[in-house]
C-alpha cells in the first residue's frame, strides 16, 4: 500500500464506504476508481495517492469489513465463560454476519469475479474465513489445554463448527430461496450445531 496510513480516519472511512457502495452496485469489474472517488467525495488523484489500484482498494475494503465484524464475533470469547454459551454466541454472531447485507455483498462480488481476478478471492479468504478459522482454532486450543474440550486438530474442528452452524440457513438465503431467518431460527440451528460438535469434542463424549 502506498500512503494509506497517512489518511485521516474520517477520510479513510469515507473512501471505504464509497467503495462499498460502488462495488455492491456495479460489481468489481464494473466499478471504476472515478465512480468510487465521486461516491467518497474525494478527488481521483487523492484516491490514487493512497490506493494504487482498484484491487488494492477492494482488498482494503474487505479487510476493514472483516476485521470489524470478526472482532464482534469473538468479543468476550477469552473470558472464563461456559463452553456451551461461548460456542452458541460465536456461532450465532458468525451466522448473523454472514447473512448480513454486507456479508452477502462481499461474498457475491468475490464469487462473481474469482475466476477472472483470483487475487480478490485470496484477499477475501485471508481477511475473512482464514482469520475466523485461526481465531476459533486458538480458542479451541486454549479450551483443550484447560481440559474443557478434547480437540486434536483445532483448525479442522473450527471449520467443522462453522459449517455446522450454516445448516439450513446459508445456502438457501444466499440463493434467495428464503427470507432472512428469524432470530429463533438461527438460535435453533446453532444450538443443534453446538450439541453435535460437543458430541465429538466434549470431554465426556
Amino acid at each position: 500500500m502506498l500512503a494509506a496510513n497517512a489518511l485521516s480516519p474520517e477520510k479513510r472511512a469515507r473512501i471505504l464506504a464509497g467503495a462499498a457502495d460502488v462495488f455492491a452496485r456495479d460489481g468489481y469489474e464494473g466499478a471504476s476508481m472515478s465512480r468510487i472517488a465521486a461516491a467518497a467525495n474525494v478527488s481521483k488523484g487523492t484516491l490514487y495517492n493512497h490506493f494504487e489500484s482498484k484491487a488494492q482498494l477492494f482488498a482494503a475494503y474487505v479487510e476493514a469489513a472483516c476485521a470489524r465484524n470478526l472482532c464482534q464475533v469473538f468479543a468476550g470469547s477469552d473470558e472464563n465463560t461456559d463452553v456451551v454459551a461461548t460456542l452458541e454466541r460465536i456461532g450465532r454472531r458468525m451466522i448473523e454476519m454472514m447473512l448480513s447485507d454486507l456479508g452477502l455483498t462481499i461474498y457475491r462480488v468475490v464469487v462473481a469475479e474469482a475466476r477472472k481476478f483470483p487475487e480478490l478471492a485470496s484477499a477475501f479468504y485471508n481477511a475473512g474465513p482464514a482469520r475466523a478459522i485461526a481465531e476459533m482454532a486458538r480458542w479451541l486450543r486454549a479450551r483443550t489445554a484447560a481440559g474443557a474440550l478434547a480437540v486434536a486438530d483445532p483448525e479442522f474442528a473450527a471449520e467443522q463448527f462453522f459449517c455446522l452452524c450454516q445448516t439450513r440457513l446459508w445456502l438457501r438465503y444466499k440463493l434467495n430461496l428464503q427470507d432472512a431467518p428469524a432470530e429463533t431460527g438461527i438460535d435453533d440451528v446453532v444450538k443443534a450445531a453446538v450439541a453435535m460438535f460437543l458430541n465429538t469434542y466434549g470431554v465426556n463424549s
